[in-house]
């Protein structure tokens, strides 16, 4: 086996193979080098000791990013190589993080502290692949299995848990058996882990190819109830509705896999429908409602997504799109679709469309996509033209109101809003000798 290294990468083994030391790549690099994929890190490992390492790098910057831990960072023509020294990670009294590290000489040592064998390879081109732990095989069983004992490696370091299920979604590798029974007894402990830890955990999972099995396969782990227990509440909750062949959350699942890889969006599927358990009522017909589930889902996602940390400007834009995926597009006016546009903005208007088409393939043949097909029509015409839709759109504003006469305060605004009414209806009105007129009309009235 041959993997290509990067030049700043072959320039460090060199230098410390010359130096008389050992140093190979480790861990995702040579995993996704064997898989095919070009990795984003080169992660290096070696026998020097940080000490020696700021010598034999004295040439270039050397930046001594974890230098209690043994990792320096090694600056070459502006690429930035991680290089750790070997080391054996001491007690973990956290869950998460080892009290102390010592470190050692042996290769092997520091790749059976590693979390999956998929992760626990080295390489170099003097000696290629060091494989002590059958990753290789892993990889071509596509399976993720521990090195050692799933317990141990789980009680070391819960978040291990959450990467175990991501790396099966990413990868679209199967969990040994023993790793996932161990996953399902430790589920609990994923309590102790920082929720923005957990959250880009979450992201990468949802930004996989076929999102729904990470996030099935947190539900068959258990790992869900800690982290989404609204969500977890949708498993197995019956809609008897006649055009939903599934209960919510496997809708939810198939809603998901219809959206494209875009972060907002899938996140907005992924909520759309966590409300329905707490709306749910049925009539004489023996048949399922959910009244206003879009508004008590969007408090819902708010209440999610800030207890997982996520930025406002996500926890808004999802909101809106949860409240809004409900619309049945009854009126499409072209002053109809310009006010959903203003709520929901530019730039999330066809996430909007996309939403709404997923939630219809979520649920039962046949598809009917008519009304949205038709919204979607005049929404990109309305785009196209530039027509105006906000007060900052119109020809005119608050200073030449003020030299038409119009006194300050909130006549400048009620004015510039009838104008804006008037442009909805109107774009060919947006003027400023056109507004100018209308503004004179209204100071008569």
């Amino acid at each position: 086996m041959n993997i290509q290294l990067p030049k700043g990468v072959k320039r460090i083994l060199d230098k410390l193979l010359f130096n008389g030391y050992e140093g190979y790549i480790v861990g995702g690099c040579v995993r996704d080098s064997i898989m095919g994929k070009i990795p984003n890190d080169w992660d290096i490992c070696t026998s020097a000791k940080p000490e020696v390492m700021m010598n034999i790098f004295r040439e270039f910057k050397v930046i001594p990013t974890g230098l209690k831990h043994g990792t320096l960072t090694i600056v070459i023509n502006n690429q930035h190589f991680e290089v750790t020294t070997y080391r054996i990670d001491k007690e973990y009294v956290d869950g998460r993080h080892p009290n102390k590290v010592e470190f050692t000489n042996s290769l092997k040592e520091d790749l059976n502290r590693r979390d999956f064998t998929i992760n626990a390879m080295a390489y170099n081109n003097k000696e290629g692949l060091i494989d002590y732990y059958d990753g290789l095989s892993d990889i071509h069983n596509k399976t993720i299995r521990c090195v050692g004992n799933a317990f141990d490696r789980f009680n070391e370091d819960y978040l291990r848990m959450l990467r175990a299920v991501r790396f099966s979604a990413q990868l679209e590798y199967r969990l040994r058996i023993e790793t996932f029974k161990a996953i399902k007894k430790l589920s609990k402990n994923i309590i102790h882990i920082s929720k923005e830890r957990i959250r880009d955990e979450v992201n990468k999972i949802l930004l996989s190819q076929k999102p729904s099995k990470g996030i099935q396969l947190l539900e068959e782990t258990r790992l869900l109830e800690y982290i989404i227990p609204e969500l977890q509440e949708c498993v197995g909750f019956e809609q008897k509705k006649p055009h939903h062949d599934e209960d919510v959350f496997y809708h939810t699942m198939r809603v998901l896999d219809n959206t494209e890889k875009d972060l907002i969006l899938r996140l907005a599927a992924l909520l759309h429908d966590i409300a329905k358990p707490q709306c749910f009522s049925i009539d004489r017909e023996n048949t399922g409602h959910f009244y206003r589930h879009h508004m008590k889902g969007m408090e819902l996602a708010e209440k999610i997504l800030k207890r997982l940390k996520y930025d406002n400007n996500t926890i808004k834009t999802v909101k809106q799109l949860i409240k809004e995926h409900m619309l049945k597009y009854e009126i499409t006016t072209p002053r109809a679709i310009k006010r959903l546009i203003n709520r929901v903005g530019k730039e999330n208007i066809d996430r909007l469309f996309k939403l709404q088409i997923a939630d219809i393939k979520g649920s039962k043949a046949p598809y009917k996509f008519d009304n949205i097909n038709k919204a979607k029509l005049v929404c990109d015409k309305i785009l196209n033209e530039k027509q105006p839709l906000t007060l900052k759109d119109l020809d005119i504003d608050g200073n030449d109101l003020k030299a038409l006469g119009v006194s300050q305060g909130k006549d400048i605004g009620r004015i510039l809003n009838k104008l804006l009414d008037r442009v909805l209806d109107n774009p060919e009105l947006n003027k400023k000798e056109i507004l100018a007129d209308e503004v004179r009309k209204l100071l008569k009235e």
